[in-house]
């Protein structure tokens, strides 16, 4: 079949250090225990200094191709396609394996040499994971992939749109062709914070594309730096998503969504209408209404790694389903905590049945 959902942002190997061994390296290149940055010049060298000292994973990562696996591991085959930037190189390759072994069809635009496949540093400690990104070639992605013939038809026949936040770094143009289109068309997008920075940085590109967003979905640690970057003061979180579900709208026949995680507390969401629309909070509902996670156990928790990429992608599938809201969660809380028992931002094969 053709695929009913894409996915667009920055294809990137993870180079994973683990949690033993993670501490000194946090120490050594001053990263924090739980964030997601894109790596300075005094971060450079742990690349090549993890793969030579440290006892590393490689896992396919990359905020929304982690998201598309997420899809696909729920739809029917050939239902999901993703869209990035990426050098001609053994980590093209290793992503490329990746995404065909779990059913999502990569639509790569391919840099030529000396350009390389973005990587990402991540180092474990204790159940947090510290991201330190280096784009490479994710960032020379250009808006003309999209108007060439096989990504015209992907991006025609979609009926799901899913932007990660890292994309707006450096692809707003390339953003905003897709989600203007899709929205006026009356198909659904989707965006993903990913990281504190992007609303604390790149806050202006934020809410240039959140008008043509439906649903928007972020943690707490996003949902606090919005707050602080639009001088929300002690808002609460409740605050904060209700304030970014009633930021203007594009198509304003659809109600927009914002979903909050909160790692092992409750994901919050909010609606700018509780109109009873499809797919919306109901009429009956408290907005924003509160999801209980169901409990995990500390010994079931191996790595929080793509946690909320895999959260994000349960839910994305459940949507394309048809599913309701609260399946949608539900789904999206069940592949997070699968995704918590594997090493890096991976779900459970065969198969296990959570729809």
């Amino acid at each position: 079949m053709a695929p009913i959902v894409v996915s667009l942002g920055n294809p990137l190997l993870d180079i994973q250090v683990p949690p033993k061994e993670g501490p000194a390296y946090l120490e050594k290149y001053g990263l924090k225990s739980n964030d997601a940055i894109l790596a300075e010049e005094k971060h450079m060298p742990i690349y090549d200094d993890i793969v030579a000292n440290a006892t590393v994973d490689y896992v396919a990562g990359g905020a929304a191709q982690n998201a598309a696996r997420g899809a696909a591991y729920i739809l029917p085959a050939g239902s999901v396609a993703y869209i990035g930037s990426v050098g001609e190189d053994d980590l093209k390759q290793t992503l490329l394996s990746a995404n065909e072994a779990e059913g999502v069809q990569s639509a790569y635009q391919t840099q030529p040499a000396p350009a390389r496949t973005g990587a990402c540093a991540v180092i474990l400690s204790n159940h947090d994971r510290s991201l330190c990104t280096t784009l490479r070639a994710a960032e020379m992605f250009t808006p003309d992939h999209l108007a060439t013939p096989e990504i015209s038809q992907l991006l025609n026949g979609a009926k799901y749109f899913y932007i990660e936040g890292f994309f707006l770094t450096h692809g707003i143009e390339s953003a905003l062709e897709v989600a203007k289109k899709a929205s006026s068309s009356g198909k659904t997008v989707i965006l993903n914070l990913s990281a504190p920075f992007i609303p604390q940085f790149f806050k202006v590109q934020l809410e240039e594309l959140l008008p043509h967003v439906d649903i928007l979905i972020g943690n707490e640690s996003e949902a606090e730096a919005y707050r602080e970057a639009a001088g929300m003061g002690d808002a609460d979180l409740a605050q904060v998503a209700s304030t970014l579900a009633a930021m203007p709208k594009s198509n304003a026949s659809r109600p927009r969504l914002v979903v909050i995680t909160q790692g092992a507390d409750s994901t919050l969401v909010a609606s700018s209408s509780a109109s009873g629309a499809a797919g919306n909070l109901k009429t009956s509902d408290p907005n924003p209404k509160t999801y209980p996670v169901p409990a995990l156990s500390a010994d079931k928790i191996v790595d929080t790694n793509g946690a909320g990429d895999m959260f994000a992608g349960g839910f994305l599938g459940a949507l394309a389903l048809g599913k309701s809201l609260d399946e949608c969660i539900e789904i999206g809380h069940k592949l997070g905590q699968q995704c918590c028992g594997q090493i890096g931002p991976k779900l459970v094969f065969p198969k296990v049945q959570v729809v």
